[in-house]
């Protein structure tokens, strides 16, 4: 019933997007740009939500599959030369969207297999280690555009394509969670040891859930790639890295609403403090501290679909 219910929930989340989609013209750019980078933010938040509050990992180098991503369908669309619009570039996109996924996956089992035997504060900043290393590689790589960027991306992101993948990861996300492997998620998380005493292989569960979210980070880096029309290697640094995990931790760790939420209001925050100029960045902060003092739980625990309450308060 859960499943037939998440299906329908899905098929008319497409159709949404698709019709909304039709009348893209007729939004201001300016809010039409925020709707674009709050549905990349959904996707990024909820893939980090998938290794740091499901797997129980903490991970500081998404920014880093978010760059591969980024870069390996951007290289893929300049070799073909695509425009929007045409059946061949929508199926050269869509190629490219998922080479993007595929070799973010493809990094993040090279990072996770050495480094996920390690724990807490050695595993943290080891992934940092990733997303610099990444990002560096890139700012020396000329076939790359380097330090000065690459140029000429084909701009093929659209409202559907954003909002349809927002779709699927939520639905792939929802369903993962509720799956048998979803079940050694929590269960690693919860506790290693006694997931490991009934036969769970806690190493395997948790690169299974750092591919994954690696994975939809890839994607959601080639759809930026496709909307912005220029990266460079800035846009992927620490400071990234460390926004998405903002919003996961301010959604609530393991929280799939909670996270969808935190993403939209830290995408619109920062927005609305403009009028505040030079000191939007020391409010935002201020607001950031706040917030985890009075809900060090994460600001939409209480969202977490069938959690009793009573245990909330617990």
């Amino acid at each position: 019933m859960r499943l037939e219910r998440s299906i329908v929930v899905f098929m008319v989340a497409i159709l949404v997007s698709l019709g909304i989609t039709f009348f893209q013209n007729m939004f201001n750019p300016y809010y039409f740009q925020i709707l674009i980078y709050i549905g990349i933010n959904i996707i990024l938040a909820s893939s980090l939500n998938l290794i740091n509050g499901f797997a129980g990992q903490f991970s500081l180098g998404h920014a880093g599959f978010m760059a591969v991503g980024a870069y390996t369908s951007a290289v893929i669309t300049s070799q073909f030369q695509v425009s929007g619009g045409s059946a061949w570039g929508l199926a050269v996109f869509t190629l490219a969207l998922l080479c993007a996924g595929a070799m973010a996956a493809v990094f993040g089992l090279l990072v996770g297999i050495p480094s996920l035997r390690l724990k807490g504060d050695y595993l943290a900043i080891t992934t940092l280690g990733f997303g610099e290393i990444i990002r560096v590689l890139v700012q020396n790589l000329d076939f790359l555009g380097g330090a000065r960027g690459f140029t000429g991306i084909a701009k093929m992101s659209n409202f559907f394509w954003v909002f349809a993948t927002v779709a699927v990861v939520i639905f792939l996300t929802n369903n993962l969670i509720n799956s048998t492997y979803g079940k050694a998620f929590l269960a690693v998380r919860d506790d290693e040891l006694a997931a490991e005493a009934i036969g769970i292989s806690s190493t395997r569960v948790k690169v299974i859930a750092f591919v994954t979210g690696a994975f939809f980070a890839g994607i959601a880096g080639a759809i930026y790639a496709h909307f912005v029309t220029y990266i460079n290697p800035a846009q992927f640094s620490f400071l990234k890295s460390f926004e998405i995990v903002v919003m996961v931790i301010i959604g609530g760790m393991g929280n799939i609403v909670g996270v969808i939420l935190a993403a939209i209001l830290l995408t619109i925050l920062p927005e609305l403090l403009r009028t505040v100029a030079q000191y939007r960045m020391v409010l935002y902060s201020l607001l950031l501290i706040v917030i985890m003092i009075a809900r060090p739980q994460g600001l939409f625990v209480s969202w977490r679909p069938g959690k009793n309450k009573t245990a909330i308060k617990a």
